[in-house]
């Protein structure tokens, strides 16, 4: 994290040395002690701890909470947990059948997490964690770890069936078993960039827009392309904790079902 904060405040300085322009789009990325402004060290409480902190507590709220009532008719609160519980249910059990729904609990956090965090990050003056590489590697990893141990766990050693393409020719195997090796070891890098780099790219696009927005001559096409951003980014933080959970469905049915 410290390493990331280093590099996004060497990028907001370069910028200000290279160019006349009075905002920074990558500001908004540099992770920034909450109290004090000394150095970031491991156990620092900063801007990314609070936002984590208010994301679990948005969900404890939503579905601890929203839901406690039960009632038949069910509260604005609790129709978004029910529908939310459903949507993902119906995702893991499409993805990887009935074995699959035992780990229902866990990908259900991760959707709620990442699409949470996602969402928090669109309100002003807040802070994506979701945008930070530091955060979604960790999910991506702990992804990669659990269903890796759970495929060798449930099928010993014939979880490196998953590298053997049986319906290949002869001869192709070996070199298709290579390929799917590096593919399976490249899946975390995979897996957190794409969320990472969604989001960051739209936040960063916005601020661009809304830097534009104090030149008079521009700033109504500004506001509309705002507008319009913000209604994309509305999307994409939807989509890509949609994105995020059904590749963890994926890689948890080839833990299982190892086999081509």
């Amino acid at each position: 994290m410290a390493t990331e904060t280093h590099g996004a405040e060497a990028a907001a300085h370069g910028a200000a040395e290279g160019s006349s322009l009075v905002f920074h789009p990558m500001d908004q990325f540099i992770v920034k002690p909450l109290f004090g402004d000394g150095p970031v060290g491991a156990f620092t409480i900063t801007n990314v701890t609070l936002w984590l902190f208010l994301a679990v507590l948005a969900i404890i709220g939503l579905m601890v909470l929203g839901t406690s009532r039960r009632a038949i008719v069910p509260t604005r609160s609790q129709s978004i947990a029910e529908l939310a519980y459903g949507f993902v249910h119906k995702m893991v059990e499409d993805v990887t059948g009935k074995d699959g729904l035992k780990y229902f609990p866990y990908i259900m956090t991760l959707f709620l997490f990442i699409v949470t965090a996602n969402f928090l990050g669109l309100l002003p003056m807040s802070f994506t964690t979701t945008s930070h590489f530091a955060v979604t590697v960790v999910l991506a990893l702990a992804v990669f770890l659990t269903v890796t141990v759970l495929g060798f766990v449930k099928n010993g050693a014939s979880f490196l069936g998953l590298f053997w393409v049986s319906s290949a020719p002869l001869a192709l195997r070996p070199v298709l078993a290579i390929i799917e090796l590096i593919s399976y070891f490249v899946r975390p890098v995979s897996h957190s960039i794409r969320l990472a780099g969604n989001v960051m790219a739209g936040h960063a696009v916005i601020k661009v827009f809304a830097g534009f927005a104090a030149i008079a001559a521009i700033s109504p096409l500004s506001v509309v392309a705002i507008t319009a951003m913000y209604g994309l980014e509305i999307l994409v933080a939807f989509i890509q904790a949609y994105v995020f959970t059904i590749l963890t469905c994926v890689y948890l049915k080839d833990a299982l079902h190892p086999h081509h």
